[in-house]
């Protein structure tokens, strides 16, 4: 049985936050102490990171649900709650993470691509823990008898995609040589048989030239006409030709079982590569003639090396079995690998090393989105801060509910609200309570004029909420 897996989808929850803690200073002589509720625990976050040592998704092909530690609940004294341990996976370099919507089960959006070894990405925050009463004390509120609760963690699904990190990859029709090129060229050992899709995963190999440079090559299963559309397992085994910078494209010059035309053959793999992404077809590649030692095949080289040309590819004649013309393709291939990986560098070195802060940037931006939409007798209100305001809230308190109404009001939601469209006495829902909208006259008319003056049909806005702490 195979070991390599490189597609997996788990579901990941961060820990849930501790509850603040409502409490007030009692002490002998000391007769007014004040509020000294301490804060709740931070939830453990679940992080993934990029690990150059695997290879493979394969520790998560059967265990599919990932959890990590709560945060303890706040105590009096000021003593805050202890955070949840963080849970890290780590994944390949190279992994691609998305979110998948619940709905349909199927990838919504891109969270992060790790690239970089040691990168790191949260893909399920821990609940953020309450606030302690200390922190609600104002000029007109002396003793707040209330505090938060700490915030329930998210729970999802997201998809891994593991993309072979190689410098060069061989593409081709099956059988045309490429896992006996790359057990000539490196010490990798991969299945070699005379049979069509004899190699079924990926192999890597690293390939050192007589200069001393070297690169890693990517031995990416047999491609068939279709393979941007699926057949033959396309869409697995291009994927991995995404990360490599340069191509090696293998033709058998034999034309295989079916005596099929080497040039051909060429047109087809470069078709399919187009047809899967546009970057794939302008990426560089060495058009390759194997099987050069075959009898009664110079004139089919000659017509590949033609064909090549004419699309200013450079044209290699070998033979993986003798050896013949491999040392030369070495060669020319470390040396534009090399310039390749420079050009690249200069490229990424701005990014390097905030990689994380940009994934972490986004979620952010993510989570501060408000949206409002329209339900059949009422209005959805949704968004990961305001709903951890909400569940935060105890509801239960007047105090505490009072402070969750001017907690809407710095983040403007009347205003965001009236602007959708909602008119008084319509119901708003954040989560699974229930409000009935109740503004002024003047405020209703003046959203109403603007209506129509502009174009009210946004449904999703972002804000941003700066309390005072």
């Amino acid at each position: 049985m195979s070991t390599f897996t490189d597609l997996s989808r788990i579901n990941v929850r961060g820990g849930d936050g501790g509850a603040g803690c409502m409490s007030f200073r009692r002490e002998a002589y000391v007769p007014k102490g004040g509020p000294d509720g301490g804060d709740g625990g931070n939830g453990g976050n679940v992080v993934l990171v990029a690990d150059p040592q695997l290879s493979s998704l394969i520790d998560y092909r059967y265990k599919h649900h990932f959890r990590a530690e709560r945060g303890t609940h706040g105590q009096g004294a000021r003593k805050r709650g202890r955070d949840g341990n963080d849970l890290v996976l780590r994944v390949p370099v190279g992994t691609v993470v998305r979110e998948i919507d619940a709905a349909t089960m199927e990838p919504s959006f891109e969270i992060a691509d790790l690239v970089h070894p040691g990168e790191r990405v949260v893909v399920a925050p821990g609940g953020i823990g309450g606030r302690g009463n200390i922190h609600f004390v104002t000029s007109v509120r002396r003793a707040p008898a209330f505090a938060e609760k700490g915030e329930p963690a998210g729970e999802h699904w997201i998809e891994l995609e593991m993309k072979l990190m190689a410098d060069v990859a061989l593409v081709g029709m099956p059988s045309v040589g490429k896992s006996s090129l790359i057990a000539r060229i490196s010490a990798a050992r991969p299945k070699v048989a005379d049979y069509p899709f004899t190699t079924l995963i990926p192999n890597l190999g690293v390939v050192r030239a007589k200069d001393g440079r070297s690169f890693v090559a990517a031995d990416v299963p047999g491609l068939i006409e279709g393979a941007s559309e699926g057949k033959g397992l396309g869409h697995r085994f291009l994927r991995h030709i995404e990360r490599t910078a340069l191509i090696l494209h293998l033709v058998d010059m034999t034309g295989g079982y079916e005596g099929r035309d080497p040039v051909e053959d060429y047109r087809t793999i470069n078709d399919e590569l187009l047809a899967y992404a546009q970057e794939l077809a302008e990426r560089p590649q060495i058009v390759v003639a194997n099987k050069c030692d075959m009898p009664d095949v110079e004139r089919r080289i000659e017509e590949l090396r033609e064909a090549a040309e004419r699309d200013g590819k450079p044209f290699f004649a070998i033979s993986a079995l003798t050896g013949e013309g491999i040392d030369a393709l070495v060669a020319q291939t470390a040396e534009l690998v090399a310039e390749l990986r420079a050009e690249a560098q200069a490229e990424s070195e701005t990014l390097l090393g905030d990689a994380g802060a940009v994934w972490e940037r986004r979620r952010e931006r993510r989570d501060r989105e408000i949206r409002i939409v329209r339900e059949d007798d009422g209005w959805r209100v949704s968004g990961t801060d305001i709903e951890r305001m909400v569940v935060q809230t105890d509801w239960e308190n007047d105090e505490a509910v009072d402070y969750l109404q001017l907690r809407f009001q710095r983040l403007r939601l009347e205003d965001l609200l009236l602007k959708a469209g909602c008119k008084q006495g319509d119901e708003v829902r954040i989560l699974g309570y229930a409000f009935s909208f109740e503004t002024t006259p003047d405020r209703a008319s003046g959203a109403a004029s603007d209506d129509m003056d502009g174009d009210d049909s946004e449904d999703m806005v972002s804000s941003d909420e700066s309390e005072a702490q």
